[in-house]
């Protein structure tokens, strides 16, 4: 089998601009989350906002590609890189917009209110594409919260079966809209004061914006270029609940199952996994969910933590973001912190401080509605 490396990441989260800086910031235990009233609406709530305003999809898309390109040392145009670029809301903030104005203004023709065609969800991976003159493969995952894992999965796949020798694959988020606001209050899934990820008195999400992408490339193209390489992916899994539109199923048996699936292909044991980057919501149910799946699967000294306390929950960037900070974790043998945590209510190793450690295996979790599983085991 193809060996797919990790040789550029670009980032872009509430908590920094970049890479290096959300890394350094999520190390210090500092948050991008804050008050903010996007709205009128709305009254003020926590979230994690790259600005004081929302973000739009494509600049965020046109920073986070930059970068990682950039980090790669390539320099478009890239004719035969694959494109893999994810989004769970994709263009829907644009879609709000144009309803909004429709509404407002019934007078006014169709054709004054812009082409619609260029907010298709698929449209931010090919604008992507374009951005890097990418002219091969193309796909733009949806898989609610696990669409970051589910994207670096494909291209991975595609390297290994040799349809491409390099690809760049993430996911982008900008979910700060009226109805996705409305709809997690209405479900009574949003915090009040902030995210605090799998403790005690967690009070729910908090959604925040974002963008992770990567390049990655077979470890013989990476050799040929003399690239820097972040790490290996080892091997994913990927599941389906087939059970309830957004509550897990409740013995988290496909969970258990997409884990299994990636230690398998990995072929790693449970002790093999040094640290788990969860996906910790700070749901009530997720996290009770999660910790359950964790605690029958492995060890009680695995190292876990869930940086959505720092960044916010990206929704379909979030498995991506994940992944980011465990190449950073692997990189620097540094373990990232679980910020928000104070009393803990499950029998994990939750790390409340960023600490050296020996990190060689990393598994990344990421859990969506609709009983998406997904999980990708990394190593140095």
């Amino acid at each position: 089998m193809v060996k797919v490396c990790v040789t550029g990441i670009g980032l872009i989260s509430a908590l920094g601009g970049s890479l290096e800086d959300s890394w350094q910031n999520l190390l210090a235990g500092k948050s991008g989350i804050r008050l903010h009233q996007p709205f009128p609406e709305f009254t003020p709530l926590p979230l994690g906002l790259i600005a004081q305003q929302p973000s739009e999809l494509p600049m965020l898309t046109q920073i986070a590609v930059d970068s990682a390109l950039q980090d790669a040392e390539l320099v478009s145009p890239l004719a035969d890189c694959a494109v893999v670029i994810g989004s769970s809301r994709s263009y829907q903030a644009s879609w709000e917009i144009l309803a909004r104005q429709m509404y407002e203004d019934t007078a006014k023709p169709m054709s004054s209110f812009g082409n619609w065609l260029d907010t298709l969800p698929h449209m931010n991976a090919i604008a992507a594409a374009r951005q890097m003159g990418a002219s091969g493969i193309v796909l733009a995952p949806m898989a609610a919260c696990a669409t970051g894992i589910w994207s670096i999965a494909q291209a991975a796949l595609l390297i290994q079966t040799g349809q491409c020798k390099q690809a760049l694959a993430g996911a982008v988020e900008a979910p700060i809209t009226r109805l996705t606001l409305a709809g997690f209050q209405q479900m009574g899934a949003l915090a009040k004061t902030g995210a605090y990820p799998f403790d005690l008195h967690r009070e729910g999400l908090v959604l925040g914006e974002g963008a992770s992408v990567f390049v990655l490339e077979s470890a013989e193209l990476a050799k040929q270029r003399q690239a820097k390489v972040y790490g290996e992916i080892l091997g994913f899994g990927l599941t389906n609940d087939a059970y309830h539109t957004n509550s897990p199923e409740p013995q988290g048996k496909n969970a258990i199952a997409a884990i299994k699936q990636c230690l398998e292909r990995s072929r790693l044991s449970p002790a093999d996994i040094d640290y788990i980057h969860a996906h910790g919501t700070a749901t009530q149910l997720n996290d009770r969910i999660e910790s359950m799946v964790i605690q029958r699967l492995f060890p009680q000294s695995v190292a876990v933590s869930s940086t959505k306390g720092s960044s916010g929950h990206t929704l379909g960037a979030s498995g991506a973001l994940g992944v980011a900070f465990s190449l950073m974790a692997l990189k620097h043998q540094i373990l990232p912190p679980n910020v928000g945590f104070q009393q803990p209510e499950f029998d994990l190793n939750v790390i409340t401080a960023a600490r050296l450690s020996k990190v060689r295996q990393v598994l990344c979790l990421s859990f969506g509605f609709g009983g998406q599983n997904a999980a990708i085991a990394l190593t140095r």
